[in-house]
């Protein structure tokens, strides 16, 4: 018979957002249960080097995220290891189905499902997923030991998967629409600094390469975007590193979402168009994208779900 479980305080999503809201509801006394997702931890799992979170000048990704979870579940908050699969706010307390058959009813929800990678949605990139092309450079950069890698993107998270890359490959070649990057100045200026790291500007991807038996990544077909010259480059991997979407599928026809599928919350607040509903982090936030501000919307949230719950009677 599957199990119905009840709590004042559901939330789903375990990056920053979600174990600082855990964290603030359990010292509220809220009780809260806190179901981790498909990628406990979220995005900083798949990190190397993180330098910009306040309290360590250095600390690596999956390091800072089991500090927080231990953090969250010192405080009290229950930590499940499941993965919701539908969720129902039409009506109150709100319904949540887990995979492992559990369904949670809630009070409160808070949503902290962050986002993941992007795609170009190129078939031969689908055709190659898992055999030579990645959005995780942390995750199987250590498969290319002395191959030449090809990288694919402009902004913070291509650069930093190609300075990490550095660490395996002979040569990364770094792919950008433009002839200037998006990622911040210091990274900028490590990666013109690495001799292993070829930019190669005005050039986007156009067809990943390979062997059929086994599936294997031989090279890439990359077209100039000023005179439509198509050349090959001879590679191994291919990192797609061009961002994140936000992973709202859950809440996409429930919760009012604005920027291509980000949950709309009020100004200065984690409320969502559903009263009782709250969003923090990545799933919310389309301008920032740090860890640090994941965590203080995570705060907000336990806070805000805090206020309505005690408005309730509840709590």
């Amino acid at each position: 018979m599957a199990d119905t479980r009840h709590t004042k305080v559901l939330i789903i999503g375990s990056g920053p957002a979600g174990y600082t809201a855990g964290i603030y509801a359990a010292r509220a006394m809220l009780e809260p249960v806190l179901v981790q997702g498909m990628e406990p931890g979220g995005q900083l799992t798949m990190t190397t080097e993180v330098e910009n979170f306040p309290g360590f000048v250095e600390v690596q990704g999956p390091d800072l995220m089991t500090k927080m979870q231990e953090h969250a579940q010192a405080t009290g908050c229950e930590i499940v290891s499941d993965v919701i699969t539908a969720l129902d706010l039409s009506q109150r307390p709100f319904r949540a189905s887990g995979d492992s058959g559990t369904t949670y009813t809630a009070d409160a929800v808070i949503l902290a499902t962050g986002a993941r990678a992007k795609w170009l949605g190129l078939p031969s990139e689908e055709k190659f997923k898992g055999h030579g092309v990645s959005a995780c450079a942390t995750c199987d950069g250590f498969f290319y030991r002395g191959e030449e890698i090809v990288v694919v993107g402009g902004g913070n998270t291509a650069v930093e998967e190609a300075l990490f890359l550095t660490k395996f490959a002979s040569k990364v070649t770094l792919i950008h629409r433009r002839d200037e990057l998006r990622a911040e100045k210091v990274l900028q200026e490590r990666l013109f600094r690495n001799p292993k790291i070829e930019p190669l500007w005005f050039h986007t991807l156009e067809e990943v390469l390979g062997t059929e038996d086994p599936l294997a990544v031989t090279g890439v077909k990359v077209r100039n975007v000023n005179t439509g010259e198509v050349t090959e480059i001879p590679c191994k991997g291919v990192f797609i590193a061009i961002g994140h979407a936000p992973a709202s599928e859950l809440v996409a026809d429930q919760l009012e979402t604005h920027m291509g599928g980000y949950v709309k919350v009020e100004p200065g607040s984690t409320r969502t168009s559903v009263p009782g509903v709250f969003a923090a982090g990545d799933l919310t936030d389309h301008v920032y994208r740090q860890a640090v501000t994941s965590a203080g919307m995570g705060c907000m949230a336990a806070l805000d779900a805090e206020a309505f719950l005690a408005a309730e009677g509840i709590g």
